[in-house]
């Protein structure tokens, strides 16, 4: 009998075959679904991006951060100041965006580092208050009361209206396809064996000699590059943008942390599903006003009383089911 080390399971590939046809049929969306739809499916696509990068950071690098907000207000004002002050095309300045992100996010990310636990989330609001301060300051871009873009830049993505809702969608399932792939090539590598180390044990990942520092600071700046260009996308699809609605804890941060935690932090799979829970829900209740959130705080009490795990944490520890390939499997084989 010999041993096979294999990552793939029969979910695995099931699900690459779903993922796949999904893919499609999503990329035919501007020939069957209306504008309504579309924009519907820009915002779940945007979200899922969010949740899947603080997912890698709080989940996997262990830094629970409550400021993310700060670099998608950063894309969205970069966004605005290069098409308005430097004529560069919304979309070919996104991968600026995710560069300048980075850039950003070194000086940053060696303050923060300095503090731990309670004190980190902490310093990244911190940041995040001084990031939207620092925009309510820049009187060319509307100071406090914010700006909308040009009409000259918009209709510079395409002619047509149709046309650039298209585009726009297409831009954003092609962040989150993305920001997918990315994740699970890092969960993969070196660096993804440092992560589960790290989040399983710190200490005792530190005493087997894995460079926690650099690990985490790794995933801090790829996640805020990354953060920066889907913030962009936002504000593009927006049009308008304000130093509140960019830097907003709760639509940027707080939403996205109940989304990882009901579907399931640690996990892949937690992200998507807690999107699709958050948006359903989101969508039937909305009309309830202030009883929607009151419902929502109540389905995230009961996952974390009910399942700690979330949603897929609970699937995952009672049948096994693995829907990415990034797990180490040992198979038997009869020679």
């Amino acid at each position: 009998m010999s041993a096979r080390v294999t990552r793939s399971s029969r979910s695995s590939r099931a699900f690459a075959i779903i993922a796949g046809c999904a893919v499609v049929i999503l990329i035919a969306a501007p020939w069957w679904a209306g504008r309504a739809d579309m924009r519907l499916f820009s915002e779940i696509f945007l979200y899922l991006s969010l949740a899947c990068l603080w997912n890698l950071l709080a989940g996997y690098a262990g830094l629970v951060s409550v400021g993310q907000q700060a670099f998608v207000g950063f894309g969205g004002y970069v966004l605005f100041g290069l098409a308005i002050f430097w004529g560069v095309s919304p979309l070919f300045a996104l991968p600026i965006i995710a560069i300048l992100g980075v850039l950003v996010a070194v000086p940053v990310a060696a303050l923060i580092f300095r503090l731990r636990g309670a004190y980190f989330a902490i310093g990244t609001w911190v940041v995040a208050e001084i990031f939207r301060l620092l925009a309510s300051q820049i009187s060319a871009l509307g100071g406090g009361s914010g700006t909308s873009l040009p009409v000259s830049v918009v209709k510079s993505i395409a002619s047509s209206r149709a046309t650039r809702e298209s585009v726009v969608y297409w831009t954003a399932l092609a962040l989150a396809i993305l920001v997918i792939i990315t994740t699970v090539f890092v969960l993969r590598s070196r660096k993804g064996l440092a992560l589960t180390a790290i989040r399983d044990n710190e200490l005792a990942a530190g005493s087997l000699g894995v460079e926690i520092w650099q690990t985490k600071f790794i995933v801090y700046v790829l996640t805020a590059g990354l953060t920066s260009a889907i913030g962009a996308l936002i504000f593009l699809q927006k049009i308008r943008i304000t130093p509140d609605a960019a830097f907003s804890v709760n639509d940027w941060t707080a939403f996205v942390i109940f989304m990882v935690v009901i579907g399931g932090i640690g996990t892949l799979e937690g992200p998507i599903i807690g999107t699709l829970i958050f948006f359903v829900l989101r969508e039937t209740l909305a009309d309830l006003g202030t009883i929607y959130l009151m419902i929502l705080g109540l389905v995230a009490i009961a996952i974390m009383l009910f399942a700690p795990k979330g949603v897929w944490g609970y699937v995952k520890s009672r049948y096994g089911i693995e829907l990415f390939p990034i797990t180490h499997r040992v198979k038997f084989e009869e020679e």
